[in-house]
């Protein structure tokens, strides 16, 4: 299982402070970048009907975290984006979700569907049973309002698991 290493960039890459000089960029300030960059490469509309696309950005987007974050990508009917959200966030090893939380943000958006995801700062994508449980929970709460669940995406370093690859949703 490989993790993100930045050392072999830290020698060519570079940010400019406040007085215009420029200084070795820190692997949270490479991180943020590309956080950006994929908000600015996927913006709303964008279609998320590909695994990969999904992947892909996810791992932008939660990759490097020292702590789990629950996110969630709301998207209409045709599974285009409507707005990425990051709804919680924990410690180390957890985080505490609440379904309630998530079915009125899918409301006050107008989400058809939704692609769940959370980090895993251990560098372990495999799901625990508290994973599984929770996707379980938001499944059927996300469904007394006909918004369905089209994927829960583990992402763990550059490594990923998606539930509905594995099976799981």
């Amino acid at each position: 299982m490989s993790q993100l290493s930045f050392s072999s960039f830290d020698a060519s890459l570079m940010v400019r402070d406040a007085q215009g000089r420029y200084l070795l960029a820190t692997t949270d300030q490479i991180l943020e970048a590309a956080r950006q960059a994929i908000d600015h490469k996927l913006q709303r509309g964008a279609s998320f009907s590909s695994p990969a696309t999904v992947k892909e950005y996810l791992r932008a987007k939660l990759a490097g975290f020292e702590h789990e974050v629950f996110a969630v990508l709301f998207l209409d009917s045709q599974l285009s984006l409507i707005e990425y959200v990051e709804m919680f966030r924990g410690t180390i090893n957890c985080a505490s979700v609440h379904p309630r939380e998530v079915v009125k943000e899918a409301l006050r958006l107008n989400a058809a569907a939704v692609i769940v995801s959370h980090c895993h700062p251990s560098g372990n994508p495999e799901p625990s049973a508290a994973d599984r449980s929770m996707t379980q929970q938001l499944k059927a709460a996300l469904n007394l309002v006909d918004v369905r669940v089209v994927d829960h995406v583990i992402v763990a370093g550059n490594c990923t698991t998606s539930f509905a690859e594995s099976g799981l949703l």
